[in-house]
């Protein structure tokens, strides 16, 4: 990737170049009418309105096809050809430039490329009588992190505009194409990818789809608005501090953060991290409808051997466990305590503690945890953020004369909870061996509480708050925690915000976390998160499938 300095051109021409190239690679008979427009709800409430239906631009096959399979039921039907890869892609396609249109949830889409590649597959499946790959003429869509061959990734960041198309692949790319997938869109993101409100410069905001007056989450806050639009049936993100949890949780999907390396992340945008440098590294993982198509993608990538991809991934195989998830299994649940400095949100309450009745009647052991000053939450969260800033970092925002977004600029942080862990004036490595330690003290604490209570997993909200208003999502504590420990966590969706139920307000003054507003977030999606230890992500999602159909 080449990297120029930038010309006397405005960085809003800049913009104006990229969006325009952008809208012409819609198809004009998959544009929405002003007409159309006119009948979107001023509430925002694009999925409770069913707009895509109202838009007439998917046939009734399409509709089906997008709406009524997961991906693993959609992957039996290509592979049999019940149904062909070009259908399946067309359909996404059109209903992901719906998506785009109504919520700004893409940075790059390729259409007539991914057509293409479905016509390729089907060709193969008619000549060779056997699918190409696992994940056969399946439309997966990626964020815009990852490079594609041929595709710009400028990662929110105006500056790189001026890079050149990628000319490789991302490991999981070329993992995904190797599999038979079909890779058709890549998905919105916050400038500097560190915020929980998924706007930039470039390509605006991404919308929620249950309510466009709301956040979608960041920072693959595109992939959750896609996917919950159903423009997506599996996406990919990535989490170094929940960015792949808190888009779940804010757009009512099912989302997964595993250990790290165990999905591969070589090969993505270059310069937006210092590499090499210790601190808390990002996962890559899936974002969908269930927890079938979840197991779906990491046993079908990790059991493709991601190390011949990417040599940091782990050579670790798929382990599924012995007890079949069909079967009664009673868990020991761990639920975490609410932590003083960050309250939850009424909704927020009441949809733990509705998993947790409905889990003690189901016969699960429930073991209330107490927030112990070895496990101490707030002084994890200060620790991870010092972790963030302790090192150099490169300003791409000021090298393009575009302005940080209302979110970066106001830089939430958690340190109105107290100091930092470790001295910031100390030498560079007596800090980084500082940190260290602290962490490592930080995880032994937790290490002692999982085998003195023999835990299974424990049961913890994604966030204090659901969905809330744009640039308020603020720091975010409840995920965060287990990128430290690097710990797998999944979000399920579970339930909704109801003003009549939690009439309340919620005034909160730090200046960093949101309050709760009932009538502004009414109907937003509640969800709760489940936690296993390190490396241990086939248990987390073996649980995940137990919790998940104990609470229904």
């Amino acid at each position: 990737m080449t990297q120029t300095t930038l010309t006397t051109d405005d960085w809003r021409t800049l913009v104006a170049r990229k969006r325009k190239q952008l809208d012409a690679q819609i198809p004009s008979e998959w544009r929405l009418t002003e007409k159309f427009l006119a009948t979107i709800p001023a509430n925002g409430r694009l999925i409770e309105a069913d707009v895509v239906r109202g838009s007439d631009i998917l046939s009734e096959k399409e509709l089906g096809i997008t709406e009524k399979y997961s991906a693993t039921e959609l992957l039996d039907e290509l592979s049999k050809g019940a149904v062909s890869s070009v259908d399946v892609t067309t359909a996404f396609c059109k209903r992901a430039a719906i998506a785009q249109q109504l919520t700004s949830c893409l940075t790059e889409h390729f259409f007539q490329r991914a057509i293409e590649r479905a016509e390729f597959l089907d060709e193969y499946l008619q000549r060779e009588k056997k699918p190409f790959g696992p994940l056969h003429g399946l439309p997966i869509s990626i964020k815009d992190s990852f490079c594609i061959e041929g595709v710009q990734s400028t990662v929110g960041y105006v500056k790189f505009l001026e890079n050149s198309p990628a000319s490789h692949n991302s490991a999981i790319v070329e993992m995904l194409l190797n599999l038979g997938a079909v890779l058709y869109v890549k998905t919105n993101i916050p400038q500097t990818m560190m915020t929980g409100d998924s706007e930039n410069n470039i390509f605006g905001r991404a919308l929620n789809p249950h309510n466009t007056n709301l956040t979608a989450g960041g920072s693959s806050g595109g992939e959750g608005a896609l996917v919950a639009f159903r423009g997506s049936i599996l996406g990919i993100g990535t989490d170094i501090a929940g960015s792949i949890r808190i888009p779940s949780l804010c757009c009512g999907v099912y989302g997964f953060k595993p250990s790290i390396d165990r999905i591969p992340w070589g090969g993505q945008v270059a310069d937006i991290a210092m590499e090499g440098t210790p601190g808390l590294k990002p996962s890559a993982g899936p974002l969908a409808h269930n927890l079938n198509d979840i197991e779906l993608f990491m046993s079908t990538i990790i059991n493709a051997g991601p190390w011949k991809y990417d040599s940091t991934a782990s050579a670790a195989p798929w382990s599924y466990p012995k007890a079949s998830t069909h079967e009664p299994r009673q868990l020991t649940i761990g639920i975490l305590p609410e932590s003083k400095d960050f309250p939850r949100h009424p909704p927020v309450k009441r949809a733990l503690q509705t998993a947790i009745s409905a889990l003690k009647t189901k016969g699960h052991r429930i073991v209330y945890l107490s927030e112990t000053p070895d496990i101490d939450f707030a002084y994890a969260n200060r620790l991870a953020f010092q972790y963030f800033i302790y090192g150099p970092h490169t300003d791409h925002i000021a090298a393009s004369g575009e302005p940080p977004v209302t979110s970066v600029a106001k830089m939430s942080s958690p340190m109105f909870s107290g100091p930092f862990p470790v001295d910031m004036g100390l030498p560079p490595f007596e800090k980084i061996d500082a940190l260290h330690k602290a962490r490592k003290a930080y995880a032994e604490a937790w290490r002692k509480t999982w085998v003195e209570y023999n835990l299974d997993v424990l049961l913890a909200p994604g966030a204090q708050n659901t969905a809330v208003p744009h640039d308020t999502f603020g720091w975010p504590p409840y995920t965060v925690v287990w990128n430290l420990l690097d710990y797998p966590a999944c979000i399920i969706p579970y339930g909704k915000a109801v003003k009549e139920l939690d009439p309340e307000p919620m005034a909160i003054t730090d200046g960093v976390q949101p309050s709760y507003d009932p009538d502004a977030v009414d109907g937003a999606p509640c969800a709760i998160q489940v936690i296993a230890p390190r490396f241990q992500d086939e248990k987390c999602l073996s649980a995940a499938r137990v919790i998940d159909r104990d609470i229904r």
